[in-house]
């Protein structure tokens, strides 16, 4: 729930920002000013300043860039026998009077080039101690807002009157970061931004790859934990002096982000709820675990939760199910909010079309999958159904019963809907669950990760259902063979092979989605046209979408080939061919018979016959669902009996492959393998059996005075 909370922490009602700038932002490793990371920040802040947001820099840099000029005059004006005398520190209070002057006119020449007109406002820590001067000050910086100004504050080094100005942490201010944040409660701001040379709090020094970034702090849980390093190179702060600042004003009410000035955009993906740098945040401690939870720990609790679960009547757990499904239709609003963050996001960073049009939630997505919810719940009880029963000898009865597998790890990419559904079939089969989904989708399966574990009692506990939100947690996941039970990856070719090369845990999945459509010479064309059409319009992104289009050579020569082409490219579908279709229509020749498109392309091929179909499809398929357009009974059911593909099927488009629509209420990914499970992978996909025996004292002493009946017993419905 991190990143929805955080989104909504500050990126909505948010007017007045005060940003803090320092100085390894504003100076270069020389000292002298970073011009081009300097013009950026400018320009963010005019583009703030005309959509209407009342903008305050707060900026340091100016001791450094002061010294660098002192050093440069004094160098220049040296004898070579005062160079070899051994140089003294330059006074600070001189270095900030010479440098305050410079950063003051590099700033108001930059935002003149933009039309923004800035003011220089010097503060002393003692000033703050004046009622009536906090009253003026509140007074002045209103009026400059109203009128566009920009205020830059600094404190006044040159004239400060602490005993130990850089570095005394008495009084009310000490540094330009508490001045930011004193500054953000005086003025009442809505946000304070602390722009670094790095991309926030880590968990160590940003140089050690252990490393970790802290999104969002939680103060009972990382103020004693975080090993602060050195002080900012030129100036008087440092990363602790920036946390501290940042809690004050957090715990005060503001919330604080502390980013990298360094990428020019990161002001904007601030205000737009984007997961950058570290939030600061009064409420945090309510978002987030203040103790953190390994993979093993999420793991048994998933295991201890399915083990509550499927103490639950049947009742029970069906209540669960339909809780789920109305909580998602009355948070409707709620995900499609975070839905169209993410989608957004996806836009921005070139992600393909096909890859954003998966990560889509609609107000129609979300009432089907509340349907497949509550048809999941009306099914019969999977648990403890007995298969078999069976008299071993006379009164020692043997029962086989349906159980569920344990607890499973999902790992899925891009499509957030498949959360609801692989949550729901694990509700209903008693699994506890992982789930790791697409970073893309973040916001998406943190909103409704949250809907479907509130909706799970507490006799039960939403750690049911764990959410993996860092992808380093994956690699620690897959060694836990003695308490994960199943992976299912779904996703890419890569993400699959990956993973099945990474884990003993059995794994369940389909690595290629290369669905064909063979049409037979004694097809019926308008049918042909239809099936072929919905099997790659319907949803090109899907893995039960047409990728091969076979046809059989007679309906060249009759020219219904060309009516076949037609459909599709009328409609936008770009066409590929094998040797023979290539030459045939004209058209660039496929990269590979195995090529995945996911989008509104197809290959073409034209082959001899349905024997020719069949070898085809053997050699290039993936084994996930294949289809014959014919009106020939035996043709139909040759091709039927011997493609050895997870589904097959006669005059019905491939899109038919998949786990609502089979009437399995949802699923959890489809199996392109031969053992467990195979295609759309449903309820029962999930579950394994035990077997129950029940006698009166019976024991097997060598087999000797038992009589084995071995009979059947009819199962009472």
């Amino acid at each position: 729930m991190e990143e929805l909370d955080r989104s909504r922490a500050f990126a909505k009602d948010v007017k007045r920002i005060v940003v803090k700038v320092g100085t390894g932002v504003v100076t270069g490793k020389s000292g002298r000013l970073a011009l081009g990371r300097l013009g950026a920040l400018c320009e963010q802040l005019a583009e703030l300043n005309s959509d209407g947001f009342e903008v305050i820099l707060v900026s340091s840099g100016a001791v450094g860039l002061g010294r660098q000029r002192l050093r440069y005059r004094q160098l220049v004006n040296s004898s070579f026998a005062d160079l070899q005398k051994p140089q003294t520190e330059l006074d600070g209070k001189a270095c900030a009077g010479v440098g305050q002057s410079s950063l003051m006119a590099y700033y108001e020449t930059m935002f003149d080039q933009l039309d923004v007109t800035a003011a220089q406002l010097l503060v002393n820590d003692s000033s703050f101690r004046d009622k009536d001067f906090r009253k003026q000050l509140n007074e002045t910086v209103q009026s400059m807002l109203d009128l566009r100004v920009i205020p830059i504050f600094n404190e006044n080094d040159a004239i400060s009157t602490r005993r130990a100005p850089y570095q005394d942490s008495s009084g009310i201010f000490w540094d330009n970061d508490s001045l930011a944040a004193l500054l953000g409660l005086e003025l009442k701001a809505d946000l304070l931004i602390i722009l670094s040379d790095v991309e926030g709090l880590y968990t160590g020094p940003p140089s050690d790859p252990d490393s970790k970034l802290i999104h969002t702090f939680i103060k009972e849980k990382h103020q004693d934990e975080i090993t602060f390093g050195d002080k900012s190179r030129l100036g008087r702060g440092g990363m602790t002096a920036k946390v501290k600042a940042a809690v004050n004003a957090a715990y005060a009410g503001i919330p604080v982000i502390i980013t990298s000035g360094y990428s020019a955009e990161n002001i904007d993906k601030v205000l737009r709820g984007l997961r950058v740098g570290t939030l600061f945040h009064q409420d945090a401690r309510l978002w987030a675990p203040v103790t953190d939870s390994n993979a093993r720990d999420m793991a048994v609790a998933a295991r201890e939760s399915s083990r509550k679960l499927q103490a639950l009547s049947s009742e029970d757990r069906k209540h669960i199910l339909y809780t789920v499904a109305d909580a998602l239709e009355a948070n409707e609003k709620t995900i499609i909010d975070e839905n169209e963050l993410d989608v957004a996001a996806a836009q921005e960073a070139g992600l393909e079309e096909s890859l954003v049009a998966r990560l889509v939630m609609t107000p129609a997505k979300i009432m089907s999958l509340a349907a497949s919810v509550r048809k999941l719940a009306d099914m019969e009880d999977p648990i403890g159904r007995v298969l078999k029963k069976t008299e071993v000898a006379d009164g020692l009865v043997l029962e086989k019963t349906s159980s569920p597998l344990g607890v499973l790890l999902i790992v899925f990419e891009s499509r957030p809907d498949a959360l609801v559904q692989i949550a729901s079939l694990a509700i209903r089969s008693g699994n506890g669950l992982l789930l790791k989904g697409g970073k893309e989708a973040r916001r998406s399966n943190a909103i409704l990760h949250k809907v479907i574990t509130d909706a799970i009692p507490e006799t039960v506990g939403g750690k049911l259902i764990g959410l993996v939100t860092s992808r380093e947690e994956i690699p620690d996941l897959l060694k836990l063979d003695d308490v994960i039970d199943l992976v299912i990856p779904r996703g890419s070719n890569k993400l699959v092979s990956q993973i099945k090369n990474t884990t003993k845990i059995p794994v369940l999945g389909h690595a290629d989605g290369i669905c064909h459509v063979y049409i037979d010479k004694a097809c019926n064309l308008d049918m042909a046209k239809r099936i072929v059409s919905d099997a790659k319009l319907d949803y090109p992104a899907a893995c039960n979408a047409m990728e091969t289009l076979l046809v059989h050579k007679d309906l060249e020569q009759n020219a219904e080939l060309n009516e076949l082409i037609f459909a599709l490219q009328s409609n936008g579908v770009t066409l590929y061919g094998g040797p023979r279709a290539s030459a045939i229509l004209n058209i660039p020749e496929a990269p590979s018979f195995k090529h995945e498109y996911c989008s509104k392309s197809c290959t073409v091929e034209v082959v001899d016959d349905v024997h020719g179909a069949i070898d085809h499809i053997h050699g290039h398929g993936s084994a996930h669902t294949d289809c014959i357009v014919t009106e020939d009974p035996e043709v139909a059911e040759l091709f039927l009996r011997q493609v050895d593909s997870a589904a097959v099927f006669h005059n019905a488009s491939t899109r038919f492959s998949d786990g609502f629509r089979f009437g399995l209420g949802a699923e959890v990914g489809i199996s392109t393998g031969r053992i467990h499970a195979r295609g759309p992978v449903g309820v029962e996909g999930l579950l394994t059996t035990r077997w129950i025996m029940r006698g009166n004292g019976q024991v097997v002493d060598g087999d000797n005075g038992i009589a084995y009946t071995h009979q059947d017993i009819p199962i009472q419905a």
